[in-house]
């Protein structure tokens, strides 16, 4: 008689939020799940990658004729036109909405893999995250055609781009995966969060200057407000695009402080949870 070999894959116990060594081994489909992510999204669509810049080029029109004509709102940077400072908070707001809404229901989509195939899951909410920087990278060109228009010139601030960037990826990350892992295992949670994005929309500096919470309610409800990472992202992506203010430091420490907090806690919850992941889907 044949002997039969019966092979078991048993969770390896952990305490590293990250095992590095393992992304490595996986990088070739971290790359491919990511190439995969970019080109099937615009592959059945007329317009293809247009899409990255009509998105946020119908929102930054918004936002110029309600807020800046009807509303009349000012930038406090000086000689920057309304339609530059409202692009320049579009821009990493909706790379920041795009990777979060896809971040979080990625648990979900992918539930035909999950108790088939062993990869770090943690891959899964990743990978959004980081295909969302092509439409980010994309929808650039909006903001180069707005500075030729308007004759506006970018001043040195504009090496520190990276800073308030990589502040929108690990708040997206850390965000993604807190909402991935809670959504496989209460569906409530998909819902609330497309009903949450518009809410934090709003409460973001998208459609005014951060410094108006400054001037209405004060220095400490400002730093408050600084703790909500975007508003760190977005006032320091404005500021490294002027050709005269300052980069606010001070927020984005804040918004970074708060930040790290989110990804490691994240992260955290996403490994105690990810063991019942394949039983839940």
């Amino acid at each position: 008689m044949h002997s039969r070999i019966k092979t078991v894959i048993e969770a390896k116990k952990s305490k590293k939020l990250f095992n590095f060594s393992e992304f490595i081994r996986y990088k070739d489909l971290l790359y491919f799940m990511v190439l995969r992510d970019v080109t099937v999204l615009y592959k059945q669509t007329i317009l293809g990658f247009a899409w990255a810049i009509i998105n946020p080029l119908f929102q930054i029109v918004v936002f110029s004729l309600i807020f800046g004509k009807l509303v009349g709102v000012k930038p406090d940077i000086n000689n920057m036109p309304y339609p530059i400072f409202s692009c320049l908070a579009v821009i990493p707001w909706t790379y920041f909405s795009n990777s979060l809404n896809a971040s979080g229901s990625s648990l979900i989509n992918a539930n035909n893999i999950l108790s088939k195939v062993y990869f770090p899951r943690m891959i899964l909410p990743l990978v959004p995250v980081l295909s969302k920087l092509v439409d980010f990278s994309i929808s650039f060109l909006i903001l180069i055609a707005m500075m030729f228009f308007y004759r506006y010139h970018p001043g040195n601030n504009i090496v520190f781009v990276i800073i308030p960037l990589f502040l929108a990826i690990i708040t997206s990350a850390g965000l993604g995966f807190w909402f991935s892992a809670l959504s496989i295992q209460y569906r409530d949670f998909k819902f609330a969060l497309s009903f949450m994005l518009p809410l934090l929309m709003y409460i973001a500096p998208v459609a005014f200057p951060a410094s108006k919470v400054l001037h209405t309610l004060g220095n400490t409800w400002y730093r408050v407000y600084a703790m909500y990472p975007m508003v760190g992202a977005i006032e320091g992506f404005r500021n490294c695009f002027s050709a005269n203010a300052s980069i606010p430091w001070n927020l984005l420490l804040i918004s970074y402080i708060s930040a790290i907090a989110l990804f490691i806690s994240g992260a955290w919850y996403f490994k105690k949870t990810e063991k019942y992941f394949a039983d839940i889907v």
